[in-house]
């Protein structure tokens, strides 16, 4: 959901009907000479700007996503918590130093993990090094779209992966002994693949407080990105997603575009990078600049694109307003919840 994608209106949209509208943080500022010239700076004024223009148009919560990869995590995740973000979600990488970098403001500060080793190293890490505690822990499972930490791409293709449920239930485990340890409530929120009401209803009986769900409301009107971008969601089928290895050297869930065909017949796209917007990418040795892959993709030039996608995209039939979305979705939990006798 990052590169444009989860901007002020898709964030204000989803907040305003009583969920956490999430900003993506990467990518923000528009490729000129300018902007180049101040990476860090010219990310920070437009994520406060962002921030603003969201806060204009609900009451609702608004938060920002951060990734630990970003060469500017640092700044970027101070900007957030000077803009008076209500949270901050951080992963790809993690968070071990979060609350330095937002010491002093009100944000809630939320770290996306995949596993229980994960949720213990920053358990232990925050409590020592800064007396404090997650406000709330996302774990996300291999179902989800874009990068996948934790796993190979070939263990992706054609090993068995843990599930998400098996993770979930893993980190409310390890959360359980630092909740009673030190009195505090730390709300679990399971991410990666969740579809619908059903999926939601599921984690909330196993003690989830709540479900993250990204690429479904891609496909809604309140979506910023290209009319083309939304297109390939709708028209997406089970054949549609493949894996690439990505050039920050992670293994992403992908939709087939012509870019992603020729990048798996061994084509190349050599790059000369002005950025350097994430630590793990060497722009010596990628074959493409996935941040130029995405920028295209959400700005409609689908041939040179790269579209991140959840495992479930086939399930997306057209296009609706969030309201509407949301609706569906905590109805169909709703009624799920009701029900006597499941897991």
């Amino acid at each position: 959901m990052g590169v444009r994608v989860s901007t002020s209106t898709l964030a204000a949209a989803v907040a305003e009907c009583g969920a956490a509208g999430t900003i993506a943080s990467v990518g923000l500022p528009m490729d000129t000479a300018e902007n180049r010239a101040d990476v860090a700076g010219s990310t920070r004024a437009k994520l406060k700007e962002e921030i603003k223009t969201a806060r204009s148009l609900t009451k609702g919560v608004v938060g920002v996503n951060v990734m630990v990869a970003l060469t500017d995590f640092e700044d970027i995740a101070r900007g957030a918590a000077e803009a008076n973000a209500d949270y901050i979600i951080s992963g790809a990488g993690l968070p071990l130093s979060l609350p330095e970098y937002t010491e002093g403001y009100p944000s809630k500060l939320i770290p996306m993990i995949s596993s229980a080793r994960g949720a213990e190293v920053l358990l232990k890490g925050w409590k020592r090094r800064y007396n404090r505690l997650p406000d709330a822990i996302v774990v996300e499972g291999p179902l989800s779209g874009g990068h996948i930490g934790g796993h190979s791409l070939s263990s992706l293709v054609g090993g068995e992966l843990t599930l998400l449920e098996n993770s979930v239930r893993e980190v409310l485990s390890t959360v359980r002994e630092y909740e009673k340890r030190y009195g505090v409530t730390i709300p679990v929120i399971a991410a990666g693949g969740i579809f619908d009401g059903k999926d939601m209803a599921r984690f909330l009986k196993m003690g989830a407080s709540g479900v993250q769900i990204g690429t479904r409301f891609i496909a809604t009107n309140e979506c910023s990105a290209d009319p083309a971008y939304k297109k390939l969601f709708v028209e997406a089928d089970e054949n549609s997603l493949v894996f690439i290895q990505s050039p920050v050297g992670l293994p992403a869930r992908v939709i087939r575009t012509k870019f992603i065909d020729e990048m798996l017949k061994g084509a190349t796209h050599p790059i000369s990078c002005n950025y350097r917007c994430l630590r793990t990418c060497n722009p010596e040795t990628a074959p493409f600049c996935i941040a130029k892959a995405l920028i295209d993709a959400v700005e409609g030039d689908i041939d040179n694109a790269v579209v991140f996608a959840s495992s479930y995209v086939a399930k997306i039939k057209k296009i609706v307003p969030v309201k509407e979305l949301i609706e569906e979705i905590t109805s169909e939990a709703a009624l799920e919840m009701k029900k006597k006798g499941e897991e």
